[in-house]
């Protein structure tokens, strides 16, 4: 089981647009972000657990606590504000 995960804003940068990662039963945006950290030193850094970053799940934003299903699209991007 896989899901896709995207990247946004300076996460892009810093990590590039997408990747898959594999997709184990009970697993939550959180637990996804903590094994994205645990992968190498980029992901650690980028989505560092004292940086605010913003998860959705499938296009809407959602909490870490969040169940994510197999397929689904997740995506971490830094918070934004408009002007």
């Amino acid at each position: 089981m896989t899901i896709t995960v995207r990247y946004f804003a300076s996460l892009r940068e810093a990590l590039g647009s997408e990747e898959r990662l594999a997709h184990a039963a009970g697993m939550t945006l959180g637990s996804a972000r903590d094994m994205l950290i645990a992968s190498d030193a980029a992901h650690a850094e980028a989505l560092a657990r004292g940086r605010a970053i913003r998860c959705a799940l499938n296009q809407q934003i959602m909490d870490e606590d969040t169940a994510v299903p197999d397929g689904a699209e997740v995506a971490f991007f830094p918070p934004v504000t408009g002007g």
